[in-house]
């Protein structure tokens, strides 16, 4: 019942329907189910000290949209132009999901979020270098991003240029992690309270982290 909530995102209804069970007994099957998953994530110090032994990582954020809530502002990312919770997305090289972020509200900034959840400072730690785009600019510590055009050179020298192109193709590894997070299609939108949508991501990378057998608790 779970799996095919979180993979198929099959709604509750269809669910009780095809158990035989009510809504309510669907409800709470899948909350403690969820909650059970979620308790068995990899925390940050775990994600970091696996982050460590790789040959460099990414950093990426994303947003999951949600339902519109009675408080919207927090939720309203003014990027996607959606409402939505913010969740940070951490790969290998190869573009494997190492370890996805509780979900901040969407108005929340990509580096506003990373500093939030410790994620820089705990990459910073471990001495690894992690690739980031342009919105995690200023974060220091051990993550590297594009050269950005200023205000007093409105234009990149060539070498500049080159490695940025450079750099996007590593980071372009790194959007594989997310979208193999959105292939649970229950991400595709939430119907749930968003301060459910944490659980539920922590549930998925379980499942997936079992699923891929690359990083088992």
């Amino acid at each position: 019942m779970t799996l095919a909530h979180l993979r198929n995102g099959d709604t509750l209804v269809r669910l009780a329907v095809g158990f035989a069970v009510s809504v309510s007994t669907v409800w709470r099957y899948l909350r403690e189910a969820i909650d059970l998953l979620a308790a068995l994530a990899p925390d940050l110090s775990q994600a970091a000290d696996r982050a460590g032994r790789l040959a460099y990582a990414i950093i990426d954020g994303t947003l999951i949209p949600i339902d519109r809530v009675a408080d919207q502002r927090p939720y309203y990312s003014g990027k996607h132009k959606r409402h939505g919770v913010n969740v940070q997305v951490l790969a290998d090289a190869a573009g494997r999901l190492v370890w996805a972020s509780p979900a901040l509200p969407g108005a929340v900034h990509d580096l506003t979020a990373a500093r939030t959840h410790g994620l820089i400072n705990a990459l910073t730690r471990v001495n690894v270098m992690t690739f980031a785009d342009k919105a995690y600019q200023g974060a220091g510590g051990t993550i590297w991003t594009p050269f950005k055009r200023q205000p007093n050179r409105p234009r990149l020298s060539k070498r500049q240029r080159s490695v940025n192109r450079q750099h996007a193709k590593i980071r372009a590894l790194g959007e594989r992690a997310v979208a193999t997070l959105k292939t649970w299609k229950v991400l595709a939108k939430l119907h749930c309270s968003p301060h459910r949508a944490t659980a539920i991501v922590q549930a998925i990378q379980v499942l997936q982290h079992t699923e891929d057998d690359r990083y088992p608790r």
